[in-house]
């Protein structure tokens, strides 16, 4: 099983977005997936539209039983192969800006459990998501505990340049303190214009500042994105051209994803994008 903090130090930059583009992916792909949406917005759990649960995740950080997974759990509308650990507001009452290991553990601790909670004949999670609320306290921290991997995402703006600096560093520290099997596995660039100058700018910055760990492919700023999600639908079934080019990044992106967590640690050197082009039209 693969475990991906998908986090930012920024709000607004479209990590949820990220996630569930991913999951689109993830599912047109056939791997069973789990949105663990640790947000106090909950975009993800609205977006994926899951049936109503007896619990949520704010039940499995007070207590990791397999009781209260079972109860917090369940399927996406989506599709086979796609489940959600349902969010909750109230979970930001147990975002502690200085947490103890103890707490940082509880949200590992219930991961630990999930493949219990299926049945025998069950394919088990090859991919569990982990939606960070863009804040440093308890709830992303826990994420980067619970995690294999880290995915940074940004914009190509001044400000959140400077907000995936803070999430790198983060990452880093829990690396050293806590999880020392989480590597960051990359940086992300969201809703580029490729004719804005300004935007290639940033990239370009950014290139400097993290070298390979910047993905390859960016992902472009569509307005189809926004409105797979208001319709509650997975961007791989939007069927504009918009959508098609989103997709394709997703794909792109989920195939870096599955091949750096057969083994691969962060990159050493540049990777042209068409060295995933042939895992992207698998899940096409």
């Amino acid at each position: 099983m693969h475990t991906v903090a998908v986090l930012s130090l920024k709000g607004g930059v479209g990590k949820t977005t990220v996630v569930l583009g991913l999951a689109s992916a993830a599912l047109r792909r056939g791997v069973r997936t789990l949105v663990v949406d640790l947000d106090p917005q909950c975009n993800a759990t609205a977006t994926l539209d899951p049936a109503e649960t007896e619990g949520t995740l704010v039940d499995v950080l007070k207590n990791p039983t397999l009781s209260n997974l079972r109860k917090s759990i369940t399927p996406s509308p989506w599709g086979e192969g796609v489940d959600v650990l349902v969010g909750s507001e109230d979970v930001e009452t147990l975002n502690h800006p200085e947490p103890g290991v103890a707490k940082l553990n509880k949200l590992s601790k219930a991961l630990d459990q999930i493949d219990s909670l299926l049945e025998e004949d069950e394919t088990p999670y090859q991919l569990v998501l982990l939606d960070c609320p863009p804040s440093l306290g308890q709830l992303t921290r826990s994420a980067l505990v619970a995690a294999d991997r880290a995915l940074l995402v940004t914009e190509p703006t001044m400000f959140a340049v400077s907000g995936v600096q803070r999430a790198f560093e983060a990452v880093q520290n829990e690396r050293r303190e806590h999880n020392s099997r989480l590597q960051p596995l990359g940086v992300v660039v969201n809703r580029v214009r490729p004719r804005s100058h300004e935007h290639q700018f940033r990239v370009e910055e950014l290139r400097e500042l993290f070298g390979p760990l910047v993905m390859p492919v960016a992902l472009p700023d569509r307005l189809a994105v926004q409105q797979a999600q208001g319709a509650c639908l997975p961007i791989h079934q939007w069927n504009t051209p918009g959508a098609r080019e989103v997709s394709l990044a997703f794909n792109l992106l989920l195939a870096r994803i599955m091949r750096a967590s057969r083994g691969r640690v962060a990159p050493t050197r540049a990777e042209p994008i068409e060295e995933y082009e042939d895992l992207a039209e698998e899940a096409e």
